[in-house]
């Protein structure tokens, strides 16, 4: 069993294109030898956003703290803290910080697999 806080593990910038102003710390993944899932906490600065992409694997996420909106095909959809969603494989998807003065939180599961 491995037991972590979270703040213990460091938040490195997310370098994929069009990323702007999000952090990433991978809980568990290949380096804890999860077999199976790798846990990430996103942390989104003041109108901040993830890319808008899609990837072949399904991923889930709990919205943890701040003014958060996923943008679908369909347009944006406010979340609220706590909100759990899971985004399909090929679903195009972004995650965006409503909020101009204070940072957004959320967790994300992905197939380890598929975690660098």
């Amino acid at each position: 069993m491995i037991i972590k806080n979270i703040e213990s593990v460091p938040a490195e910038a997310v370098q994929m294109e069009g990323a702007k102003d999000v952090k990433v710390r991978v809980i568990f993944g290949p380096k804890d030898k999860a077999p199976t899932f790798a846990m990430r906490l996103f942390e989104v600065g003041p109108g901040g956003h993830t890319p808008y992409h899609q990837h072949n694997f399904e991923h889930e996420v709990v919205v943890l703290a701040g003014e958060v909106a996923v943008v679908r095909e369909d347009g944006p959809v406010p979340l609220k803290v706590h909100d759990a969603l899971l985004v399909a494989a090929n679903e195009v998807h972004q995650f965006r910080n409503l909020s101009s003065s204070m940072p957004a939180r959320f967790l994300c599961l992905v197939p380890v697999a598929y975690q660098k």
